[in-house]
């Protein structure tokens, strides 16, 4: 292994509704927002060395499928889908492999993220 080029800081999510789309991944996450400018908001980490997740307004909508997206783990992956199709995601597919289950969601403007669990 080489010398570290870059850190990561956080992963940002574009979207157009930047109110939406706070409630939402402030509900998902269970989280606050740590620190906000204009169009810009960084949520707090859900744990000590946690990921940070950041919301940045953007005026064009999303296209095609993400070539990158968050994966989060859900005890139930029922009760997971069903959480978060209340608070305004989708679900986009369903798959398995060895036992393995997951899921694609979408946040209300389609920005995709995995969750992962028992069934």
């Amino acid at each position: 292994m080489g010398e570290r080029i870059a850190t990561v800081g956080s992963v940002v999510i574009n979207v157009i509704d930047f109110d939406r789309a706070k409630q939402f991944w402030t509900a998902l996450l269970g989280v606050g927002v740590a620190q906000e400018f204009p169009g810009f908001a960084w949520l707090e980490r859900q744990h000590d060395g946690g990921i940070v997740v950041a919301l940045q307004q953007v005026d064009t909508p999303k296209q095609g499928r993400n070539r990158v997206h968050v994966d989060t783990g859900v005890a139930d992956l029922d009760e997971g889908q069903r959480r978060i199709e209340e608070i305004g995601g989708s679900l986009v597919e369903e798959h398995e492999v060895q036992g393995y289950h997951w899921r694609i969601m979408a946040d209300p403007e389609g920005n995709e993220f995995c969750i992962g669990g028992r069934r």
